[in-house]
């Protein structure tokens, strides 16, 4: 039995093993600690794949393995994530689920519909044969580094306006909704693979990587969600005029 064929399955493991980890410190309101084991996670993501290609052992045994640990990573922590802020929105004092009598109180659930919709372009991804070398839709662990970024931003920013929209129920819910929407949009998405030294044929990713860095310097936690939104609206911003050409 050749180890090397097991080393990309032992990587999609390990980041299964991040997102339970990351669950636990969602659930201790340590959101900063959940957030280094939810980037832990999607870094051992994208290297299972690497190394599959690098010692030629894909399979199909890999494809659902990748989804399955994903599928914690990158659905069930981001909804539990959008769960907390939702408790944290109305006071959890004001939700208690023993003496509740109001259907408000189980408003918070709806941060799983995050989870919902990130089974669902799971799911899908596997079966859609048309996004190899770029994305349909929002990746799961882009929405998920956005969604998770959310309390940092609430804790850290300083940014009155921001604390105080993340802290209304409202807007909480339409980030959900969206958010869930993004990932199953059918909106192409630019790939962010460099795959020759041509600056020519990267000039996007390459102004894509460089305002990211920029933003992430100057508003950290903040520009994590700035990024993603970026890019979504880069993507945009790109089909629109291909679509003139």
């Amino acid at each position: 039995m050749e180890i090397k064929k097991h080393i990309p399955n032992i990587i999609t493991l390990i980041n299964l093993l991040c997102g339970c980890v990351a669950l636990v410190f969602v659930a201790q309101k340590e959101f900063e600690m959940s957030f280094f084991f939810v980037c832990l996670g999607i870094f051992f993501d994208f290297f299972d794949g690497f190394f599959a290609r690098l010692f030629k052992v894909s399979g199909p045994l890999g494809v659902q393995l990748d989804s399955l640990a994903d599928m914690v990573t990158s659905g069930v922590v981001p909804g539990y994530t959008m769960f907390q802020l939702m408790m944290n929105a109305y006071g959890e004092e004001a939700v208690n689920f023993n003496t509740c009598d109001s259907v408000a109180c189980f408003v918070p659930f709806l941060g799983f519909v995050i989870t919902l919709g990130a089974c669902f372009r799971l799911a899908n991804f596997n079966i859609d044969t048309r996004q190899t070398d770029s994305f349909i839709g929002l990746p799961t662990p882009a929405n998920t580094l956005f969604v998770i970024s959310l309390p940092l931003v609430l804790n850290y920013s300083g940014i009155d306006f921001i604390a105080s929209n993340l802290q209304c129920i409202r807007v909480l819910l339409i980030i959900t909704f969206l958010s869930a929407y993004v990932m199953n949009a059918e909106i192409p998405l630019f790939s962010l693979k460099i795959k020759n030294f041509s600056f020519q044929k990267n000039a996007l990713q390459i102004f894509f990587l460089i305002v990211s860095l920029i933003l992430l310097l100057v508003f950290r936690y903040l520009g994590v969600c700035l990024i993603i939104i970026f890019y979504v609206l880069l993507s945009v911003i790109q089909n629109f005029f291909l679509k003139k050409e």
